[in-house]
């Protein structure tokens, strides 16, 4: 028997040691309350012997009214019989600090299988859970901050891969966020959209620099969008290449900027090209006929008695007659030529890759088809009208384009110097 009892304590004391070296707090408790063991970890918490925490409960070592889960836990786990994993929140005396552990207690039995106690052990997590709460405030604060920046912002790996989109790319793909992240583009947006958009993806993955692009796309209802993408290279230890993207409507502006664009190109009663434009696309093609020895042929068309128009009528009805004008004048055009109002009643038409006599049948075409143009308003009567017009062809010889064009102007003057309502060719 003295063996045995050797032997056991020998085991105890090997036990206690064991249990004395685990950072985590161990301990049993008996159905009233009381300690009936604690590890070292549980005494250098309450600063206490083993001596002075057996026997006594937690009323001696917690503010229990600031640890109330500890109490419900206990008694879950003897009254109940049943097994608790769980956190408590303990206010320790001895440290007058607050302290969040993560606790698991199990009942203990008798030799009879009746609970007669429970053993407990807890880890303490207040310094995660600090980080934890850091982590999470620090998150919320970015999701906060990308969710309502002016932008669509998305990190994809470069398998096409979204690892975030922000809660503008969500509604831009018709979905939620977290129904996006973890899927690849070609699963989440129409295949040519995807494939256009990693065009430029493919450019950062290449060349592992950052890429600023337009893109353009088109939605469901055939509206062009239109954007300033900004793509950064994202990398990370064992982890697929990837990149961040900052893509930026831009399409208020880029209608606006084309709003101003037209307007400085067009005449804005008749919405034809004006003289500034017609002048510098003129010299491209006269640049582009004379290295390739191209025909090229200026038409030029002058209303003819515009000013009785304007002193009998008034120039808003002087204006409706420019307007429909300009627009028969359009009817006639192919897609090569150049349409513009010049100034005032004159107009010229620029035809690209066109001899003379094409030319010539063209304009006495035009010269029929104004004539025959009534133009009917709220005034008495009709107004008929007609022009007259001068034609001219770029020739080997000429320095530039304004040698043409002014030779159409004289053949304009022919014309109306010979009676008006006629073709000239100069």
């Amino acid at each position: 028997m003295s063996k045995e009892k050797n032997t056991t304590t020998a085991f105890d004391s090997i036990k206690n040691q064991v249990l004395d070296s685990i950072d985590s707090f161990i301990y049993t408790k008996d159905l009233s309350g009381k300690y009936t063991y604690a590890n070292q970890a549980v005494l250098d918490l309450f600063e206490k012997s083993l001596a002075d925490v057996v026997g006594f409960d937690d009323s001696h070592f917690f503010d229990l009214a600031l640890s109330k889960q500890l109490q419900i836990n206990d008694r879950l786990v003897m009254d109940q019989a049943i097994r608790i994993e769980s956190e408590e929140s303990n206010f320790i005396k001895a440290k007058n600090e607050m302290h969040i552990y993560k606790v698991v207690k199990k009942p203990l039995y008798n030799s009879k299988g009746i609970v007669n106690g429970m053993c407990g052990i807890s880890t303490d997590i207040t310094a995660e859970k600090k980080l934890q709460e850091q982590l999470n405030e620090q998150s919320y604060l970015l999701d906060t901050m990308l969710n309502n920046i002016d932008a669509h912002i998305y990190v994809k790996d470069c398998e096409r891969t979204f690892l975030y989109v922000n809660s503008r790319v969500a509604e831009l793909f018709g979905d939620r966020a977290e129904n996006i992240i973890g899927k690849k583009d070609t699963d989440v947006l129409p295949k040519e959209m995807a494939e256009h958009f990693y065009q430029s993806d493919q450019q950062v993955f290449e060349t592992n620099k950052k890429q600023v692009i337009e893109e353009s796309t088109q939605t469901e209802a055939g509206d062009i969008c239109h954007y300033i993408s900004t793509k950064v290279p994202f990398n990370q230890p064992d982890k697929l290449p990837a990149l961040i993207g900052f893509s930026t409507d831009v399409t208020e502006l880029f209608n606006l900027k084309e709003k101003f664009k037209q307007l400085a190109n067009t005449d804005p009663l008749t919405n034809l090209y004006n003289r500034r434009f017609f002048t510098e696309q003129a010299g491209k093609e006269y640049q582009r006929a004379k290295r390739y020895s191209l025909s090229m042929t200026l038409i030029s068309i002058d209303i003819d008695h515009f000013k009785s128009i304007n002193d009998q009528y008034g120039h808003p009805v002087g204006d409706q007659v420019l307007i429909e004008v300009a627009k028969q004048l359009q009817a006639n055009l192919r897609q090569t030529d150049i349409l513009a109002r010049i100034g005032g009643e004159e107009f010229s038409i620029l035809l690209p890759e066109t001899s003379s006599q094409s030319a010539m049948a063209f304009a006495e075409r035009i010269r029929e088809e104004q004539s025959k143009l009534k133009i009917i308003g709220d005034w008495q009567g009709e107004i008929k009208l007609s022009v007259s017009i001068g034609v001219s062809s770029f020739l080997p010889s000429d320095e530039a384009f304004d040698a043409l064009f002014s030779r159409a102007d004289k053949a304009l003057y022919q014309a109306k110097n010979s009676g008006r309502n006629k073709v000239f060719y100069l």
